[in-house]
């Protein structure tokens, strides 16, 4: 703890040059939460947890690189003319939407390789990766980073916060919107409904877990993304997660209502790989 500014100290440990600073430690441990939960849900609805981390070998440095892509394109003025800083991740610069695209993509790819059906493993992976973000999140707090506008002391107060989150959210002399853990809290809120939800026999069909996820995150991320000072811009007009947040909304809205138009219905989610396996079964009798 910095004894002047009371805020935190970013480095965790010290190995003489060697530095481990929080926010890696925070976010391999929600990564490795998100992996533990999905593999032990996964074979419950009848796939190996093997691929789970199969997957995960080849998501997670696909995400990474599609998280730093996505924000340097938004940003791409100061990238041409500092060439030498696109690799500069140290300085920060991920989005955590380019890495979700990014990852669900390769996902796509592994299911497709694998014979999984794509929205049966997005279900299982969802609200795991909703609660990684709500862990992550924290590794943004140890930085002071991702916060929002000025706000005073006493704002902070009111919202019964602890001592150590005020003292961290103060920078420079001025405090600021923890928007950190607004999106930390929400996102462990969306979370735990959504499990409760998913658990729920004959209520959401496969796909509808993964498009609750889409629905809560991109609600809240629209109003929080409002309040944060180191948005993207598109054109300064409007916030490029603002706008990615409302398209993806709407178009999980109309897209759920699509699917459940569709005959013959999808299946259940806890139906798990039941369905697949009877069409194994009767290709093989014919």
């Amino acid at each position: 703890m910095n004894r002047f500014l009371g805020t935190i100290d970013p480095i965790a440990i010290s190995f003489g040059p060697l530095e481990i600073y929080w926010y890696g430690v925070i976010i391999a441990s929600a990564i490795f939460v998100a992996i533990f939960l999905s593999t032990r849900e996964a074979e419950k609805r009848g796939i190996k947890g093997d691929h789970i981390v199969d997957m995960a070998l080849w998501a997670l440095p696909i995400a990474f690189i599609g998280a730093r892509l996505y924000y340097v394109l938004f940003e791409l003025g100061y990238y041409i003319e500092n060439p030498g800083q696109i690799l500069a991740i140290w300085n920060g610069g991920i989005a955590i939407y380019g890495g979700l695209i990014a990852g669900g993509l390769t996902v796509y790819w592994y299911t497709k390789k694998n014979g999984i059906p794509i929205w049966l493993m997005l279900d299982i992976l969802a609200p795991n990766v909703l609660l990684a973000q709500a862990i992550g999140r924290w590794g943004n707090f140890m930085n002071q980073e991702a916060h929002g506008g000025e706000v005073t002391r006493s704002f902070l107060e009111n919202l019964f916060l602890p001592e150590f989150i005020i003292k961290q959210m103060e920078i420079g002399g001025v405090y600021y919107h923890p928007t950190f853990l607004y999106e930390s809290l929400w996102s462990l809120f969306g979370f735990m409904l959504i499990i409760v939800l998913r658990n729920k026999k004959q209520l959401l069909r496969q796909g509808e877990v993964a498009l609750s996820y889409v629905l809560w995150y991109s609600f809240g991320r629209f109003f929080i993304e409002g309040l944060r000072t180191d948005s993207l811009w598109i054109f300064n007009f409007i916030r490029v997660s603002q706008a990615l947040s409302l398209v993806l909304f709407l178009g999980t809205i109309y897209l759920w209502f699509n699917r459940r138009r569709d005959y013959p219905p999808v299946p259940y989610y806890t139906d798990g790989m039941k369905q697949e396996k009877k069409k194994k079964i009767s290709k093989k009798k014919q």
